[in-house]
């Protein structure tokens, strides 16, 4: 069943990775650990993390002991940010369809996939990966959602 809400594979990989680093506080965490943890193919996941490299909130040191941490504290990054490196600017105004022209005269969705749109700019604007330290579960514990 398709779900109306959409999140792309390659935010969702930038979102878990960006949580996921930042519950090792400091330390640097290697592609191969992150890609464990998020079940991601190490060259998916290398564009995904090349991308917040350049947008400056992941530093990458190469050499056995390198991998990736955070470059900002974890309270001074928020979802937004890892949003629009990954998907760009968000466009919360509009037509859901992206059409030009509606045949009706007003709209058969009452406004909702604005609202839901708003709704989520909220929670990506008011969600810091400071919230998440400690979140990580051990192997073969159960999570909750």
């Amino acid at each position: 069943m398709a779900g109306t809400f959409h999140l792309s594979e390659m935010l969702s990989l930038a979102l878990h990775s960006m949580v996921y680093i930042s519950t090792y506080e400091g330390e640097y965490v290697n592609v191969r650990q992150i890609a464990q943890a998020t079940g991601a193919s190490e060259a998916h996941l290398s564009k995904v993390l090349q991308r917040l490299v350049k947008g400056r909130i992941l530093r990458s040191v190469r050499g056995p002991k390198g991998g990736f941490t955070l470059e900002k504290k974890p309270e001074d990054i928020n979802f937004l940010q890892i949003y629009e490196m990954i998907e760009g600017p968000i466009d919360s105004e509009g037509c859901p369809t992206h059409r030009r022209e509606c045949p009706f005269s007003y709209c058969i969705f009452r406004g909702m996939p604005e609202k839901l749109n708003r709704q989520f700019i909220d929670y990506l604007t008011n969600t810091r990966l400071s919230e998440f330290m400690g979140n990580r579960r051990a192997p073969g514990e159960p999570h909750h959602h």
